[in-house]
């Protein structure tokens, strides 16, 4: 199997596996860091995800692992929380996130800036609006989505 495909064939699994519970899958990723191949599952539900949750979710998705064994490489299983800076995959992340600083990253320079950090103030089909300055309104910014390298709610720490 191809990496496409171990990630189609392991986001029905897991889908499955959280389907009659309070959990939503984030994101699935098979990536290779270094040497090693990670099978990598995020985590979410309405108050936050625990360790405990984490745990049972990844125990029933190892033995299914197993008992399919369609991944060939050696790979390491982990289950996890996306974090509270994790970066927007769905049009729900942008949603939830109307009216909440961000930090957009890019590719290429808009209005001279390659790091945005502003007030999330539309999520459109191709691209998104962000108010720049503390207020959000001072000055807005459209950026297309492809041009995004990633974008995070910006979490402040105390």
């Amino acid at each position: 199997m191809n990496k496409k495909q171990i990630v189609e064939t392991s986001t029905k699994i897991i889908n499955k596996i959280i389907e009659n519970t309070d959990y939503v899958l984030v994101d699935l990723e098979y990536v290779k860091e270094g040497p090693f191949m990670y099978l990598r599952v995020y985590l979410d539900k309405e108050g936050g995800i625990t360790i405990d949750d984490c745990a049972n979710v990844s125990r029933e998705f190892n033995k299914k692992l197993d008992e399919l064994d369609f991944i060939d490489d050696q790979y390491f299983l982990e289950v996890s929380s996306p974090g509270v800076d994790r970066a927007f995959k769905k049009d729900s992340d942008y949603i939830k996130n109307l009216n909440n600083e961000v930090e957009v990253k890019l590719f290429a320079p808009v209005n001279g800036m390659k790091l945005l950090k502003g007030i999330l103030l539309e999520k459109n089909e191709n691209d998104i609006v962000v108010g720049l300055g503390t207020a959000g309104n001072e000055n807005k910014v459209t950026v297309e989505l492809k041009n995004i390298t990633k974008i995070n709610k910006v979490v402040e720490l105390f």
